[in-house]
């Protein structure tokens, strides 16, 4: 039994040791290496600063990769289990799957620790860290951050191009502004300036202040209720937004360990303010950590019914049920202005219904072995 155990854990653990990684991979490259990457094309920032982001990345991601690999693993494992007739064959040695899937249900409570330690701790403040590493990039000074003929954004739709730059000098500039205009019900980038300046100087901030670029000798074209109209000055200051240094950001709720949205809570309870976009963080931290014990009681049932070892289909069906799940989370979090609806208890919800649901499979799948 015990050697029957060690082979069904093994094959868990592979399964969710890859799916993990994969589905770690895709959310990376998807969603927050975006920012970063655009300044490692633009030569702000090196190689080693995209590892260090990484490692910073990787538990904010984890976060949701790891429930969605165990969920995926189990039921690949249990699919193929059963396909190949090794299901059969562990029930005529008299072994009921209950007893069958307990290091794999126990493997699953340990994995849901793991996840509420990423959740309530780790996850916000890895977070908290990778956007203060990305911040520091912003902060450069900011004469590294306009590289010699190419275009720079400086942000507030703003596009610089330097033919040459030594120090804080600039000479031969092209300045070009854009805005959002609503066309036809589509969003659309509208230029709205283009300005040539003879040189530029830039003047670094104290501390807490931001950069200025000084420009001079400029002259140019700007959109405006009559159409495009010349101008020229001497002499304009401008201070970049996208290089700010500023004072510190307040933290946002998602942002906060668990400790931190307690003390929150505490705080803006004593001044009377609602609580519940504070109690939406804090259940759906809590409720999310759950998710590893849900997935693997619905997953392995599913798996077993299926009675296929295609890889295609098992990852079908947990897409499928992620679909189910997440669209309590979004619920949840698009119903936080309703105080009066309690959407807190919202996130719990697909946890009572997996593990329940879950639970009465494997429940049957074990009467009819």
């Amino acid at each position: 039994m015990r050697t029957l155990h060690r082979y069904i854990v093994s094959q868990v653990l592979a399964s969710t040791v890859i799916t993990v990684a994969v589905f770690t991979m895709v959310l990376l490259l998807g969603n927050v290496l975006r920012d970063l990457l655009e300044f490692v094309a633009q030569g702000h920032s090196s190689p080693w600063l995209l590892v260090r982001a990484l490692a910073l990345l990787i538990p904010f991601v984890l976060a949701f990769s790891l429930p969605i690999g165990l969920l995926t693993a189990s039921l690949l494992v249990f699919g193929r289990f059963s396909a190949d007739q090794e299901l059969t064959a562990v029930k005529s040695a008299g072994v009921s799957l209950i007893a069958l899937v307990s290091p794999v249900l126990a493997l699953s409570v340990v994995l849901s620790g793991l996840c509420a330690w990423i959740n309530l701790e780790i996850a916000p403040s890895s977070r908290v860290a990778f956007k203060a590493l990305r911040d520091s990039v912003f902060q450069q000074p900011l004469a590294s951050l306009i590289p010699e003929g190419r275009f720079v954004s400086l942000g507030d739709g703003f596009t610089l191009y330097a033919r040459e730059v030594r120090g804080n000098q600039l000479r031969d500039i092209l300045i070009s502004g854009t805005t959002n205009r609503l066309e036809g019900g589509v969003m659309q980038r509208v230029e709205n300036q283009i300005v040539n300046a003879r040189e530029a100087e830039i003047i670094p901030g104290k501390p807490l202040e931001k950069p200025s670029l000084v420009f001079r000798d400029l002259n140019g074209v700007t959109l405006g209720q009559n159409g495009w109209q010349p101008f020229r000055m001497e002499e304009f200051t401008y201070v970049p937004e996208r290089f700010g240094a500023g004072e510190p950001k307040a933290l946002k709720y998602n942002e906060m360990t668990f400790r931190q949205l307690a003390q929150e809570r505490r705080a803006r309870r004593a001044q009377g303010i609602d609580l519940t976009p504070i109690d939406v963080q804090m259940h759906r931290q809590v409720a999310f950590s759950f998710a590893c014990i849900g997935f693997t009681l619905i997953g392995i049932p599913l798996g077993i019914r299926t009675h296929r070892r295609e890889t295609n289909i098992g990852v079908g069906m947990a897409l499928f049920l992620l679909a189910i799940y997440y669209s309590f989370v979004v619920l949840g979090q698009a119903m936080e202005t309703h105080p009066g609806l309690h959407p807190e208890w919202i996130f719990w919800i697909p946890n009572f219904l997996f593990q329940g649901v879950g639970a009465w499979l494997l429940w049957r799948a074990n009467r009819a072995a």
